[in-house]
């Protein structure tokens, strides 16, 4: 796919991954919508990097489809999906609150499916599109103290190939990237300590390029899941 003039949207494109693709796939000429729960953040990059922003909870079928009727109203069409919205909850398995189980799995799981239907709507009816979903290499092997975030990643996984399964005939792909740890406010807030910047770890960047570069393939083929490891961590 050609971005030039495409019509990007990125979930939790205020900061992290998202933002990252959001900036990478305009520098590319799309026009991107970047959107999130927090309204001053998305403010904030999106008049830095010149990027229209909707605020919006993807957990909340009525933010999503608030979110597309503004969409259609100011744009008239979609072209990529980026369904990068997520946060982590991590306990043991004896120890989890189900409040915060059940509230990742809204946001990384439910929130996906709202914003991949409402996509698909005008993807199918234009016979082409791109999904991309943001999971992680939790998607493809569980750890200690993962089991709510890992699930939502397995759960978007089979999701991914569900809508493969039903959408490749109207010519719209749906991929998955599963990134390794990168440094993002994401660990700031999910992790119980604080971690300096390491050189050797993946950043927001390197996703933003494995995505763009996917997105970028010729419509008539497209990698269907791929992961991004850092080469040498220390």
């Amino acid at each position: 796919m050609e971005l030039q003039d495409k019509i990007v949207l990125v979930t939790g494109g205020g900061s992290g991954i998202g933002l990252a693709i959001a900036v990478k796939a305009k520098s590319k000429g799309a026009k991107v919508i970047i959107c999130g729960r927090n309204e001053d953040k998305l403010k904030t990059s999106g008049e830095k990097f010149d990027l229209t922003y909707y605020r919006c909870d993807v957990s909340k079928e009525s933010d999503v489809l608030s979110l597309f009727d503004k969409l259609k109203s100011e744009f008239g069409d979609l072209d990529v999906l980026i369904n990068n919205a997520g946060f982590g909850y991590f306990s043991m398995m004896d120890e989890f609150d189900a409040e915060k189980f059940l509230a990742v799995y809204e946001t990384n799981v439910l929130g996906a499916a709202l914003m991949a239907r409402e996509a698909a709507k005008i993807f199918k009816e234009k016979n082409n599109g791109t999904i991309i979903n943001v999971g992680s290499t939790a998607a493809l092997k569980g750890f200690v103290g993962g089991s709510a975030y890992s699930a939502t990643k397995f759960a978007l996984r089979g999701l991914s190939e569900c809508w493969r399964a039903e959408l490749r005939k109207f010519n719209v792909r749906v991929m998955q990237v599963n990134p390794s740890e990168v440094q993002t406010q994401f660990f700031e807030t999910a992790a119980s300590d604080s971690r300096d910047f390491n050189p050797t770890k993946l950043i927001a960047e390197d996703i933003a390029h494995a995505v763009i570069s996917a997105i970028e393939m010729n419509d008539r083929g497209f990698t269907t899941e791929f992961t991004v490891f850092a080469t040498n961590p220390q």
